[in-house]
This record gives C-alpha cells, sequence and structure tokens, in this order.
C-alpha cells in the first residue's frame, strides 16, 4: 500500500482486495467498514421502498442505497451512504468514481454498525460540510435515530432524537410527506 501513487490509488485497491466492504475516503483518510448484517441492510431496503411508495418517482427524486457521495473535505474524499435520496437528474452531477456532487444529495441516512462513530462524528461532520440537507442516523448502539437539518457555516444545529415507538418526520424539504418508524430503521421490520 506504501507504493501506490495516491490515496485514492490506495482506496481503489483495498475495495479490489475486500469484496462486500465498503471503502470511502473521509477527512484524507481511509475507513474500510466490513460488510452489513442482514438487519442493516433490511432497514436500507425498507427505507427505499418506503420513499418509493410515497411518491419520490413522482416528485423527482429517487431513493438508491450505496451511491458516491463526493465530498468537498479532500481532494479524493467521499463517502458511500446507506441510503441517499437525491434529485431524478443526479445523474449529470457525476464528479468521478462513481460519485455525485452534493446539490443533488436530498436526504442522507446512515445505520449504523460496527463503526457507529463514523456515522455520528466523522459523517457528521463531513456531510455538514457538504451542505446535505437532511442527515438522518439510525443509531443502532444508542437505540435512537437522530435527525439532523439545514447545516449553517459546515455544521448542523442539534439533532432531534427519537426513540423506539415513535416516527420520524421527513422534513418537506425533501421533496416527499412520509413519517420513517423508529423500529424499522433500527432492525428493517416493525
Amino acid at each position: 500500500m506504501l507504493h501506490e501513487s495516491s490515496l485514492s490509488d490506495a482506496a481503489d485497491r483495498l475495495w479490489e482486495e475486500l469484496p462486500g466492504h465498503r471503502v470511502e475516503i473521509l477527512n484524507g483518510s481511509i475507513v474500510v467498514t466490513p460488510p452489513p448484517d442482514g438487519p442493516h441492510q433490511e432497514s436500507c431496503y425498507e427505507v427505499s421502498y418506503l420513499f418509493k411508495e410515497a411518491g419520490a418517482r413522482e416528485a423527482g427524486l429517487r431513493a438508491i442505497p450505496g451511491i458516491g457521495l463526493w465530498l468537498p473535505t479532500g481532494p479524493d474524499d467521499y463517502a458511500v451512504p446507506d441510503v441517499s435520496v437525491v434529485d431524478r437528474d443526479y445523474k449529470d452531477a457525476l464528479v468521478e468514481k462513481n460519485c455525485y456532487a452534493p446539490h443533488v444529495f436530498r436526504l442522507v441516512l446512515e445505520v449504523t454498525s460496527t463503526n457507529w462513530s463514523n456515522d455520528t462524528i466523522i459523517k457528521l461532520g463531513v456531510y455538514a460540510k457538504a451542505g446535505i440537507p437532511v442527515y438522518v442516523v439510525a443509531d443502532r448502539a444508542h437505540d435512537e435515530v437522530l435527525l439532523y437539518q439545514d447545516p449553517v457555516d459546515g455544521k448542523y444545529p442539534d439533532p432531534t432524537h427519537y426513540k423506539r415507538g415513535q416516527t420520524v418526520p421527513v422534513p418537506e424539504s425533501v421533496g416527499v410527506t412520509l413519517d420513517l418508524s423508529v423500529d424499522t430503521l433500527l432492525d428493517g421490520d416493525d
């Protein structure tokens, strides 16, 4: 790895050598996440489905798991959110390496795994600096969902916390009316 020509090349090589792992560059550092567990993936599937059922397509949106988000925090920085709600024409915003410009992202959802601090600390900062208007964290380590909105000067205001039995209202700015069950976000099923 020390002989790679760039951080980006090193990340590409890791991606090839570790099938199923998520490789990202956050704040100039390579972050490798092991494959997610079943409930994690169920949550992502359910959220994508619920957005479709709520009329995302008709509203000019797509809910897509695992697409790249180009970040302004470093020359090679990118993230791969668990689920992203993007404008229908997001393909026109391709930057490079299958990553898209932040301006087409309306909402990003992360479901925590063993790397929960990446989602609750590192990604919180990079998504705010990228200007992602809505960031939802299904924090399975703390059994709650956090809703961050409207970053100011590269930082999100304090989040709204949601506990089991509650629903998370998707902010109107996203473009669809939808309440997401905290239990579904945390467990993948009701």
